[in-house]
């Protein structure tokens, strides 16, 4: 059993929105959940949320898009690529949220019990 923790952050990497998943499902079945409602300059996601359709309805927001394309594609869509290093603060919030015992552990067998932890720590993150 595994679980993916989707999520959304601010400019400064601090957690805006959290979406869970079961591990085996795709990273795009959450990403309009995860954006809708959102009003921001620039979008910056990595590659597993490059599907049209995403890429449409972030336009269409008026958001500036931030997705290096996949290799696969046949029409490779540019992207800028020094606002893209701004995507590392994702993964430092991942990092410390990796650093509450519970959530690297994943003791709770239970997604919505398993959430609520990982929201307790995002909140303990939002207060440092």
């Amino acid at each position: 059993m595994s679980t993916k923790i989707h999520a959304a952050t601010e400019a400064l990497g601090l957690p805006i929105r959290l979406i869970g998943s079961p591990g085996q499902r795709n990273d795009i079945a959450f990403a309009h959940d995860l954006v809708d409602g959102f009003e921001a300059v620039a979008a910056l996601a990595d590659k597993g949320y490059d599907a049209d359709h995403l890429c449409e309805r972030i336009t269409q927001a008026g958001t500036r898009l931030v997705i290096p394309p996949r290799r696969n594609r046949k029409v490779q869509r540019a992207y800028d690529a020094e606002l893209y290093k701004e995507r590392n603060r994702i993964e430092r919030f991942f990092n410390k949220l990796k650093q509450f015992r519970r959530v690297a552990t994943r003791y709770d067998k239970l997604l919505a019990n398993f959430m609520g932890v990982v929201k307790l720590a995002a909140i303990a993150i939002w207060l440092k």
